[in-house]
């Protein structure tokens, strides 16, 4: 396995962890942080042996937002031509491998966006998250957060730079569930495994589907799923999972 400065990687069976890791810096997310996080998902994606990845930080903060000190001197020029924050940043929502964001502690800014770029999110207990860009005189994360916790309330966050603590965020539809801190990756680790078991071109294509619902229309979603269900019946593993349903047994997938 590489090593990396920024970011730890190790492999849990088939469950890739990858842990943001400038504590000093609270998890703020530098270029070399970012370039590393985008070559650790392109090994553990491309890796056969992990099925599922799980993206976590530290005990006190997941990440506290993009590296102001490195932006400071950025000009309009500069964030243009580089495409600054699209470029690299968005490798987590095009992983195909499902990924679940394990936080606890200050989810901020990029941090709130990284997490929110994950397939779900299970928070510790002290956990809160926001989108203070505009305390700095800048802005991010308005789509996400708007689509995940709707208008009104994503509006007061993003406008006063407030943050909001675990429970108000899974009430509002953010994370899927609250759990203690100590438990957190005993957790992500446990929905990891689960979602392992199964057969991963089925949950690919599953992904697929989630996804094309949150960013179509409802016929063209149902369009778009219709097709990948017709499609599961040229598959080995759905053929063996209706048959051990049948036969009353578990399932031995082989992702064909």
């Amino acid at each position: 396995m590489t090593a990396y400065e920024h970011v730890l990687v190790e492999k849990n069976g088939p469950v890739g962890i990858i842990t943001l890791n400038r504590p000093r810096a609270l998890n703020a997310l530098n270029d070399k942080l970012i370039d590393e996080m985008v070559h650790a998902f392109d090994t553990l994606e491309s890796d056969d042996a992990v099925r599922c990845l799980i993206l976590t930080g530290g005990d006190k903060v997941f990440a506290a937002g993009a590296d102001v000190f490195e932006m400071l001197d950025k000009t309009y020029i500069d964030a243009y031509r580089d495409n600054f924050v699209a470029q690299d940043w968005e490798r987590i929502s095009r992983c195909r491998k499902p990924v679940i964001a394990a936080v606890a502690g200050k989810v901020l800014g990029g941090g709130c966006e990284l997490a929110m770029m994950c397939d779900f999110i299970l928070a510790a207990e002290n956990a809160s998250f926001g989108v203070p860009e505009i305390t700095v005189g800048t802005i991010g994360g308005i789509q996400r957060l708007t689509r995940f916790i709707g208008k009104s309330k994503a509006m007061e966050m993003i406008l006063s730079g407030s943050q909001i603590d675990a429970v108000t965020a899974e009430r509002a539809g953010l994370v899927v569930r609250v759990v203690p801190a100590a438990a957190l990756m005993d957790e992500a680790l446990a929905c990891a495994r689960r979602i392992a078991a199964m057969s991963l071109p089925i949950v690919m294509m599953a992904k697929e589907c989630a996804n094309r619902a949150y960013e179509s229309t409802l016929a063209e979603g149902l369009n778009f799923e219709r097709r990948v269900f017709h499609a599961t019946f040229a598959t080995e593993d759905r053929r063996e999972g209706m048959q051990a349903f049948c036969e009353r047994r578990a399932p031995v997938f082989r992702d064909r």
